[in-house]
């Protein structure tokens, strides 16, 4: 049996940044992975998504034309080469990871998903191979909702639906959040006919209702068809491309006939897959394998990074999960988990930035809350760009004036929202932050003087 110092399971995005820095240290490391390199995020999340992103956004600009007095005539879509685009994308980044991964002294490469034998040693294929530390970065799934009727049913997920060979005539998603709405705006923009059946009263249920009302707004003055309170029942698929699904709303039973069901209701981790009990490894309710604030899972010399540990489900977060366990391990514990902003983007357009608290969880923390808001109609450079939807929020807590939290919808929100992070980590005061000079005319420059409409927050 092979011995390492470092085993480790999957290849999410922690894996690029701290891997090297492991073998740079003289570590002997094995990776086992039996899927795609690269973990969700290249493979079925960013990488593709964000590419058509782009595309649909080319498209929905180009028909957009006439308002900016550009004539283009009429905009037709090459579904094939807009999937090839993305395929090009994903598959290199995939690809060119394990072959550097490959390429690397020290590194060996198990093409096999990872099973636990005992604390030590996992089974990879039909060879078992053992570490002084193991780090589990084997990431979450689409979740299934046990609808009657679905195992017969073409349904996609996220991953399949990056395969389409064809455009969908009717893309019927069931679900209302994040991975929900990007698809459904990238299809509907491609020239698909879309449905989004989502089964509480709001959009993005952990957003603000004011932010959810305008994407839901935004969404629907696209041609997105939108019903909340729609508890799915069941589907049927009478026929290839004729998908009939059953939902409930206001008591009644309706049904909508797509040609292509997505199924967009959230992730489940991987640690099923994983034999933890052989290790000790222990769970949380929902299946999350349990850390804390240096990524150790209940057995100390065996880490948790990525999805699977719950703590994030982003690739920010899977990289600063990484970095946090490589802190730890080279003697410097300063940087923890509890330490970490919440931060992330929704990328429908225009994108919505997120960081801190949003405005219901600063109500219910019990804190004396400032609030301030401008409608992006306000902010000059996105009326220049005639791209005018949404608004800013940004909180504050009147005893320490500090940030806590802010929420960008509109024009360049995923980027600019990036601006409150440093304060946020650093604890630096808004009034510190309202001195800043930046550059004219951006979306950016308004966030200082945002500040000076700061007021409590009304009673509900």
């Amino acid at each position: 049996m092979k011995h390492y110092d470092i085993i480790w399971i999957g290849t999410g995005q922690a894996t690029g940044t701290i891997v090297p820095r492991l073998v740079q240290a003289g570590m002997t490391v094995a990776i086992a992975e039996g899927g795609r390199f690269g973990g969700s995020c290249v493979n079925y999340g960013c990488t593709p998504t964000k590419t058509l992103v782009a595309s649909a956004r080319v498209a929905h600009m180009a028909r957009r034309g006439a308002d900016f007095g550009i004539i283009t005539g009429e905009v037709s879509i090459d579904f094939d080469r807009v999937m090839a685009r993305q395929n090009t994308m994903r598959n290199g980044a995939s690809q060119g990871m394990e072959a550097w991964l490959r390429g690397m002294d020290n590194v060996d490469i198990y093409p096999a998903f990872a099973t636990f034998v005992d604390a030590h040693t996992v089974q990879v294929g039909d060879q078992q191979i053992s570490g002084e530390r193991i780090v589990i970065n084997a990431g979450a799934r689409p979740r299934l909702l046990p609808i009657d009727g679905i195992a017969d049913v073409d349904w996609l997920d996220n991953g399949r639906l990056l395969d389409l060979q064809e455009l969908p005539q009717h893309l019927v998603i069931v679900g209302g959040s994040y991975i929900s709405l990007e698809f459904a705006q990238i299809f509907r923009r491609l020239g698909s006919q879309v449905t989004v059946l989502q089964h509480s009263a709001q959009l993005m249920p952990r957003e603000d209702a004011d932010i959810a009302a305008l994407v839901k707004e935004i969404l629907e003055g696209e041609g997105i068809e939108i019903q909340l309170n729609a508890g799915v029942q069941r589907v049927a698929q009478p026929a290839p491309q004729r998908i009939h699904v059953f939902y409930e709303q206001d008591g009644q039973e309706r049904r909508v006939q797509g040609t292509h069901l997505l199924s967009a209701v959230g992730r489940v981790p991987n640690s099923d897959r994983l034999n933890l009990a052989a290790a000790g490894i222990e769970t949380n309710q929902r299946g999350y394998i349990q850390v804390n604030d240096v990524m150790q899972t209940t057995v100390p010399h065996i880490f948790a990074v990525g999805d699977i540990n719950g703590e994030g489900a982003f690739t920010h977060t899977s990289v600063n999960d990484g970095e946090i366990f490589w802190d730890y391990i080279t003697g410097d514990a300063d940087r923890l988990l509890s330490d970490r902003v919440p931060t992330y983007a929704l990328f429908v357009d225009p994108p919505l930035g997120r960081v801190g608290m949003s405005e219901k969880e600063a109500r219910a923390s019990g804190r004396r809350v400032l609030m301030a808001t401008r409608p992006m109609s306000h902010i000059s450079r996105a009326r220049e760009k005639d791209e005018t939807a949404g608004l800013v929020k940004i909180l504050v807590d009147a005893d320490t004036e500090e940030f806590l939290g802010v929420a960008i919808l509109g024009v360049g929100g995923d980027e600019v929202v990036n601006m409150f992070t440093p304060f946020m980590i650093t604890h630096q005061s808004y009034k510190l932050f309202r001195r800043a000079v930046l550059t004219h005319p951006t979306v950016a420059e308004l966030m200082p003087w945002i500040l000076d409409d700061l007021k409590p927050l009304a009673a509900l």
